[in-house]
């Protein structure tokens, strides 16, 4: 027998029998070794249908063990009688699907669950997991993993990483020109020479042999479109480093989330190295390599699975591990469903968060203080989980803890160490961005938490649990509130787990101390004094100027970075070129201390909109930064009335590129009909048709809602614009003051 040490790279079905599973040796050799697995579903209901589905399993599955046997049931906290089906993890969805026709009435459990889930439900594995392993040629006889997925700084694997980027975005054009960096080299490979591109590709991949492919695009493009330049070519492409698999093409697909159909295109997979494709991955365009890393630690979900996957999916794993370590029965679809209640029930229940309308206008030296992951906090310290009675007050549980808090109670004791640590850090430190982003990602798997208890489809949802959630953070917000004012605090705003504040004379961290220990004093929930805000501005709404919108508003903190929430900067449908016209005008007013001083810099603003202003109108505006990306909501066939995304996307089709439901479209606003022209190579647009005194109006629009706080508002700016800057120093435009 012989023994290494190492990482665990990748893991999956083995075609014959068992897993197969891929490390990264302490001495950089890679290793391929199969285990025997045999994984086990459960079937519930009726004692003679059970037995009728058990004859069933028998005479078409003769190679399966069955057997009858007890397993907990989450909701009844009982032990109740399933037929036990164990088989081969290649085979199990198939047999699963085959004996679900058959017998539609019986309940089914464990069946739909990955199979890295499952062995790290057994043997206490995750992606990157630090092992020492013995093996018999290429059989592995025994592992044992020796760190956790919650430690801070775990000892890491010297990944290999290719990254291959295209010379221009593939859903406008066609890329003639890959650009591969590895150890600080790069190469350029014309895409047209098909047999030498692929030979080139094959001695990089050959020679450097990757554990990780980095692509932009290379899921809907750029490796199905290299594997069939190997087709043609008669060349294989070791895209893969696993000989014996062909790589894994998912298809795409759309779905409702959150009141809004979103769309996930399609996925290639590779087996024994990852690849990741930014353009493709829930968290990479905020948070990077470090927080798709960070996302497979603590879900168990493979490299390249936790990078596309959503937090939701994510936060569903690590509730499926706890239940397999325990014995719970893991639904393969939801029958648990909501109690009923009459209409004072439901309208006393379902309110949802605590918000209120903010104190209009600029203030200095704002503490805003924030709940650390305030419903996960609740769900712990409370004991909110689906099979727990639901608790009236926010207090310790008499019972003990539930399948939900101790999933999250890790996940939040590591992020709240990850914030600590972080604050210990000096404000250059080059560490820092990566534990931010590896603590983002941890934010959003226990933001999605409380969503996913309120889930209709999750196997471990209750709405009854998420209503209780919700209306203990409103309790806890309403204390926080009754503290401040009660310390003689003015408080400005509140937001479902956050609360902003100021004092005359309180301008510096130990200032918000008292508060802080008050709170936590009356609600036992961790919080954190999140940032102090040399000034803040909280903005009217665009329907009704004389009420404020709860999450509009912007501002600089006192180490110089801003904060920005409900304008145009953050709108995934405003050109390229207004969003760095906003950036320009707040990095202007980053540099001021206060509210005269930002008086002080209203002119240079103006100036620099009013540069960006006559640059449009003119027409002096690459095309390419006026491109406006739309989701599409319905299939073209249900619009009465098209939208300027459903014209767009029937020029799209017109020219062969489908479109699927929640796809984003680019446009260009034109003169005359149709208004729109789609924004693609083969589209001809003459830029004399663009229009573009639309676009100065959504400049205008952008630009008022930095200077509206400072007395600027749409309609002086746009008096000042059109009249070329003449205008500013008149009183009635600007009274400065």
């Amino acid at each position: 027998m012989a023994e290494f040490s190492g990482w665990l790279l990748d893991l999956y079905e083995d075609p014959q029998a068992g897993v197969v599973l891929w490390f990264i040796t302490e001495e950089t050799k890679r290793v391929r070794l199969r285990q025997v697995f045999p994984v086990t579903f459960y079937i519930g209901g009726e004692e003679k249908e059970l037995k009728r589905a058990g004859v069933f399993l028998q005479s078409h599955f003769p190679s399966a063990r069955i057997f009858f046997t007890n397993r907990k049931d989450l909701y009844s906290q009982s032990q109740i009688p399933v037929l036990a089906v164990e088989t081969q993890p290649i085979h199990i969805t198939a047999l699963v699907r085959r004996v679900a026709k058959q017998f539609p009435r019986l309940d089914y459990y464990d069946a739909d669950i990955p199979i890295a889930i499952r062995y790290a439900s057994r043997f206490k594995t995750f992606p990157l997991a630090l092992c020492r392993v013995t093996h018999e040629e290429e059989q592995l006889q025994a592992l044992e993993v020796l760190d956790s997925p919650w430690e801070l700084d775990p000892p890491p694997p010297p990944l290999r990483t290719l990254q291959i980027d295209l010379d221009c975005d593939p859903r406008y054009g066609k890329p003639e020109l890959l650009t591969i960096r590895f150890n600080d080299k790069e190469h350029r490979i014309p895409i047209q020479y098909e047999r030498s591109s692929l030979i080139r590709l094959n001695s990089i991949l050959t020679n450097f042999d990757p554990d990780l492919l980095l692509t932009n695009s290379g899921d809907i493009w750029l490796l199905p479109y290299l594997l069939d330049m190997s087709k043609r070519t008669g060349i294989a492409l070791n895209l893969n480093r696993d000989p014996n698999r062909s790589v894994m093409i998912k298809k795409e697909g759309s779905y409702f989330s959150y009141g809004r159909i979103v769309y996930r295109s399609q996925q290639t997979l590779l087996f024994g190295r990852c690849h990741i494709d930014s353009r493709n991955s829930m968290l990479w365009q905020d948070y990077d390599l470090a927080s798709a890393l960070e996302m497979a630690r603590v879900t168990r979900l493979p490299i390249q699975t936790a990078a596309r996957c959503s937090p939701g999916t994510g936060i569903n794993m690590m509730e499926v591990i706890t239940a397999l370590r325990q014995g719970v029965l893991v639904p393969w679809q939801k029958t648990h469903g909501e109690e009923v209640k009459n209409a004072y029930q439901l309208l006393r229940n379902d309110q949802g968060g605590l918000v209120y309308q903010p104190i209009e206008g600029i203030h200095e030296n704002v503490g805003m203080i924030d709940f650390i992951s305030l419903y996960p906090s609740i769900m712990t310290y409370c004991n909110i989980s689906p099979e727990l009675p639901v608790p009236k007050d926010l207090g310790v549980s008499p019972f003990p803890p539930g399948l939900i808090p101790i999933t999250l109670r890790p996940l939040l004791e590591k992020r709240v160490a990850m914030k600590q640590h972080l604050l210990s850090l000096p404000p250059d430190d080059p560490q820092k961005p990566y534990y931010q982003a590896r603590t983002s990602s941890l934010k959003m798997l226990l933001v999605c938490c409380f969503g996913y208890m309120g889930y209709k489809a999750a196997k471990f949802g209750r709405i009854e649990s998420h209503e209780a959630i919700s209306a203990l953070g409103r309790e806890a917000l309403l204390r926080a509130k009754e503290a401040a004012e009660d310390m003689g605090f003015t408080v400005l705003h509140l937001y479902v787990d956050g609360i902003w504040v100021k004092k005359e004379g309180c301008s510096q961290p130990d200032d918000f101390l008292p508060l802080l220990n008050e709170i936590v004093d009356q609600t036992s929930l961790p919080i954190a004094l999140d940032c102090i805000y040399r000034w803040v501005a909280f903005l009217p709404s665009k329907q009704d100027s004389h009420m404020t919108v709860p999450n509009r508003y912007f501002g600089t903190k006192q180490d110089g970075s801003s904060t920005v929430r409900g304008i145009e900067i953050r709108k995934h449908d405003t050109p390229a070129y207004i969003t760095r016209m906003q950036e320009d005008l707040l990095g202007i007013f980053e540099t001021a201390a206060n509210v005269r001083e930002l008086h002080n810099l209203l002119p240079r603003a103006l100036s620099l909109v009013l540069e960006r202003y006559k640059n449009l109108r003119a027409g002096r505006v690459r095309t390419a930064d006026l491109v406006v990306h739309k989701r599409m909501s319905k299939e073209l066939s249900a619009y009465r009335v098209r939208s300027v995304a459903a014209i767009a996307a029937q020029q799209l089709e017109d020219i062969g590129q489908p479109i699927r439901l929640g796809q984003r479209i680019p446009l260009v606003y034109t003169l005359g009909k149709p208004g729109v022209s789609a924004w693609h190579e083969h589209i001809p647009l003459d830029p004399r048709s663009v229009n573009y005194a639309y676009y100065c109006e959504l400049l205008t629009r952008a630009a008022g809602a930095i200077t509206q706080p400072l007395q600027m508002d749409e309609e002086a700016l746009n008096m000042y614009l059109i009249s070329d800057g003449i205008n500013f120093a008149s009183e009635s435009l600007f009274p400065l003051h």
